[in-house]
């Protein structure tokens, strides 16, 4: 399988994340069972109603199986959402279920936390499959509840 954007200068629809491949390579350490992450913490999609940005760090775990997402296509997926208007839950859950079902890892779970629009912070959290051998998931016990601002 070669990488579509690996290495390539590449152009990527900043409005529509559906038009990004993503780009798989091999897991070298199928007999290894481990877990993944991957952090977007400047993560921005459009408010589908209001046109006003969201911004939200995401968090991507994932118990590889024989592939792996490739880095670069994640970044222009991911980037791909900054003129796309949907909901968080639509967001979050759409990009889990995506990379789900065509990464197929044993096991991912994605977490956005939406930072406050009217004053309310939403934060959703995905996951399905189930993790295989003895990996330990990632806690997520370092993401601080949003406070607003202290000073």
């Amino acid at each position: 399988m070669t990488p579509t954007y690996l290495g390539k200068q590449t152009n990527v629809q900043t409005s529509d994340p559906d038009s990004v491949k993503l780009d798989l390579v091999p897991n070298l350490h199928t007999e290894t069972p481990y877990i993944a992450r991957f952090t977007i913490p400047e993560f921005t999609s459009l408010c589908p109603h209001t046109g006003q940005p969201d911004f939200a760090t995401l968090i991507i775990d994932y118990q590889p199986h024989s592939w792996l997402l490739e880095s670069k296509a994640l970044k222009l997926w991911m980037f791909a959402f900054r003129n796309h208007g949907a909901f968080h839950e639509h967001v979050t859950v759409g990009i889990g279920k995506r990379f789900y079902d065509e990464v197929f890892p044993y096991w991912i779970r994605i977490a956005g936390f939406w930072y406050p629009r009217g004053g309310i912070p939403i934060d959703v959290v995905w996951e399905a499959g189930e993790i295989i051998g003895n990996a330990t998931p990632l806690s997520l016990d370092h993401i601080k509840p949003y406070t607003g601002r202290t000073a």
